[in-house]
């Protein structure tokens, strides 16, 4: 079961313009429903309890992700609903496969699971959490990771892991498609890419298309080591995509962007910019080299012609406009 984030969209933000608390979502389902109708997989939500860097300052808005991705599931009719990425160290791993399971059953089968490491250490100090160091925290996941799958699949589920355990648990009903695709998020060679050919449905991962063609080559490595096909993962890259009509509007969207940024080359190198047929062509280099698609943001997803222009540019060309 390969995860359906062929084209994603991830909504990090949610401080828009001219958008007030009351009518926030109301607005959110309006860009569910831009992004369904013009041919996104899915639609995806952080994992945090307030903003991070370098998206907006810690008091912007933020909301719990499952919550919102609970309620999407229910005003929406075909698009898929994950976190990018859910933190192990947030939720006990029973409680968040009962979670899914719920957003799944809502959805009518459309729940992606997608768990990483965690990697905030200022947020679980702010709320309380405890930050072991990151040989535990990946321990934690790979518990997360075998109790996940179990609930997901079996009857009863039983595991006695590192420091996560179950034994008798429950999680009825059952799945719509009798299992949750997995989705690892990360690049880290040894452990992450890893877990993703042990245990997961996709991957997404960070850099340029050198640094993606390496990182693919490592996760082949790792499937054949455990004997898996690669071709059962859905492999994609983060991306911040500002498209318009002309490349000159596109660079307008871009240039304040990369102005206030903390690492100007990073925004720059981050982002997918110009026409349709430039971000097009762009996208498609990164096929060429070996991904599924691309997961990606864009800081003017209020804006629906922008963000249908997105979808139905990019579903053109990796192939998930279905209407």
């Amino acid at each position: 079961m390969r995860a359906p984030f062929q084209l994603d969209l991830h909504v990090p933000n949610f401080n828009w313009p001219d958008t007030r608390p009351e009518a926030f979502f109301d607005k959110l389902v309006d860009i569910a429903t831009t992004a369904e109708s013009s041919g996104f997989s899915s639609i995806s939500m952080m994992d945090h309890l307030h903003q991070i860097p370098p998206v907006g300052p810690p008091d912007n808005w933020m909301l719990e992700g499952n919550t919102i991705l609970a309620g999407l599931a229910a005003r929406t009719s075909s698009i898929n609903l994950g976190l990018l990425v859910g933190g192990v160290t947030y939720r006990n791993p029973s409680l968040v496969a009962k979670l899914t399971t719920t957003i799944d059953i809502i959805s009518g089968g459309r729940a992606v699971l997608g768990l990483g490491a965690a990697w905030f250490e200022g947020e679980h100090q702010a709320y309380g959490f405890d930050f072991p160091p990151l040989k535990e925290r990946f321990e934690r996941l790979e518990d997360a990771l075998n109790i996940a799958r179990l609930m997901f699949t079996e009857p009863v589920a039983t595991y006695q892991g590192t420091h996560y355990r179950v034994d008798g648990a429950f999680n009825n009903p059952k799945p719509i498609r009798g299992d949750i695709p997995i989705l690892v998020g990360g690049s880290g060679e040894r452990k992450t890419l890893r877990f993703v050919a042990k245990y997961a449905d996709g991957s997404n991962l960070f850099g340029d298309i050198e640094r993606v063609k390496h990182l693919l080559g490592v996760l082949e490595g790792h499937c054949s080591d455990v004997g898996r096909d690669p071709g059962e993962i859905t492999k994609t890259r983060m991306a911040t995509v500002y498209i318009a009509p002309t490349h000159e509007e596109a660079a307008a969207k871009l240039e304040p962007v990369v102005a206030r940024a903390a690492d100007p080359a990073r925004a720059r190198a981050q982002a997918f910019v110009g026409d349709p047929d430039e971000v097009g062509a762009q996208v498609q280099e990164y096929l060429d080299a070996g991904l599924d698609g691309i997961t990606l943001s864009m800081p003017d997803v209020y804006d629906l012609e922008a963000l249908a222009l997105a979808g139905e540019t990019l579903s053109a060309v990796i192939g998930t406009k279905t209407t």
